[in-house]
C-alpha cells in the first residue's frame, strides 16, 4: 500500500514526488515516458535561479532530486484508477496493480492537431509537432509551422537553424508570443529567415511520398496552394484526463482536470497538477508548485 501514487513523470510529477519524499510518504511513481514534454524544449530561460537551461537537463535534475527520497518508478502507463472502499487501485498495462491511499494526476497533455485530409496520411512524413525532434531533417529546406502562441512562434525561431525558410500561417490578426521570442521572431522577419502569414487556415495538406505542398482557404501570392516541404504543427494541447474522469473527477469544457488552490479535486484523496489542471497559466515552474501542493495537500489528508 503506497501513501500517495503520481501519474506522470513529468517535471509536475517529480516535484509533486521530491516533496513526498521529503515528507516521507510511500511514494510511487507511474510514468510511461519520463520527462515530459518539456524534454522537447531546448531553452529554458525563466526558472527562478537558473539563467538558461535545457529542458532534458530541468527534468533529470528534478527526477533525480527526488530518487534522492526513496522514491519508486515504474516505466508503464496507468490504464484505470478506481476506488476500493478507502482506498486506490491504479492498474497498468503491465497488468499490475498498485494499492493507493491518494493519486495524483501529473498526466500532462498530447499535441492538438489540424483534423485536416492529408495529417495523418503524412505524419513524420513531412507533418511535425516538434521542432527540437525534427527539426535536424529539414536543412535548407522551405517549412511551415501551423500557429500563433508562444509556443509556436519559439519552434519557428528554432528552425531558422536549419531551415532556408520559415513561414507561420496563424489563423488570428497577430501572433502574440512572449516578448523576448517576439523581438528574436522579428529579427529574423527582418533577415528574411521568417515570414508571417495571419488570418489564414490550412484545410489540406498533399504530397506524394513526402509533403510537397498544403492547401490554403484564401490565396497567398495569388494561389490556395502553398509548397513547402515540412509543415510543424503547433496549435495546442489537449489535456489527458480520461482517467480521471472514469474515477468521476470533475473538468472543465476544455477538459482540463478541475482543482482548487491546494490542486485538490472534487474525489477526496485525488488530485492534479500541471498541464492537466485547469490552471490559467501552464508552465514547468507553476506546474511544479502545483504538484508539491497536491503532495503536501495528500501528505494532509493522509495524516487526517
Amino acid at each position: 500500500m503506497y501513501d500517495t501514487i503520481i501519474i506522470g513523470g513529468g517535471v509536475t510529477g517529480f516535484s509533486a514526488a521530491m516533496y513526498a519524499g521529503r515528507l516521507e510518504l510511500k511514494t510511487l511513481v507511474i510514468s510511461k515516458i519520463r520527462g515530459g514534454t518539456i524534454i522537447l524544449t531546448n531553452e529554458i530561460g525563466n526558472w527562478p535561479g537558473i539563467k538558461m537551461t535545457d529542458g532534458i537537463t530541468l527534468a533529470k535534475d528534478i527526477e533525480e532530486h527526488a530518487l534522492e527520497y526513496g522514491v519508486e518508478v515504474v516505466d508503464t502507463e496507468a490504464i484505470k484508477v478506481e476506488k476500493n472502499r478507502n482506498h486506490y487501485v491504479v492498474h497498468t498495462n503491465d497488468g499490475n496493480k498498485h494499492e493507493t491511499k491518494t493519486v495524483i494526476f501529473a498526466t500532462g497533455t498530447e499535441w492538438r492537431k489540424l483534423n485536416v485530409p492529408g495529417e495523418n496520411e503524412f505524419a513524420n512524413r513531412g507533418v511535425h509537432y516538434c521542432a527540437l525532434c525534427d527539426g535536424y531533417f529539414y536543412k535548407d529546406k522551405v517549412i511551415a509551422v501551423v500557429g500563433g502562441a508562444d509556443s509556436a512562434v519559439k519552434e519557428a525561431n528554432l528552425l531558422t537553424q536549419w531551415a532556408k525558410k520559415v513561414y507561420i500561417i496563424y489563423r488570428g490578426e497577430n501572433v502574440h508570443p512572449e516578448p523576448p521570442n517576439l523581438r528574436k521572431m522579428e529579427k529574423f522577419v527582418e533577415e528574411g529567415k521568417i515570414e508571417v502569414i495571419t488570418n489564414t487556415n490550412v484545410v489540406e495538406i498533399k504530397g506524394d511520398k513526402f509533403v510537397t505542398k498544403v492547401l490554403l482557404d484564401k490565396k497567398y501570392n495569388g494561389s490556395k496552394e502553398f509548397p513547402i516541404e515540412g509543415l510543424f504543427v503547433d496549435i495546442g494541447h489537449i489535456p489527458q484526463s480520461q482517467l480521471a474522469k472514469e474515477l468521476g473527477v470533475e473538468v472543465d469544457k476544455k477538459g482540463d482536470i478541475i482543482v482548487n488552490k491546494n490542486s485538490e479535486t472534487n474525489v477526496p484523496g485525488v488530485y492534479a497538477a500541471g498541464d492537466v489542471a485547469n490552471g490559467a497559466f501552464k508552465q514547468a515552474i507553476t506546474g511544479s508548485a502545483e504538484g508539491v501542493l497536491a503532495a503536501f495537500s495528500a501528505y494532509e489528508y493522509i495524516n487526517k
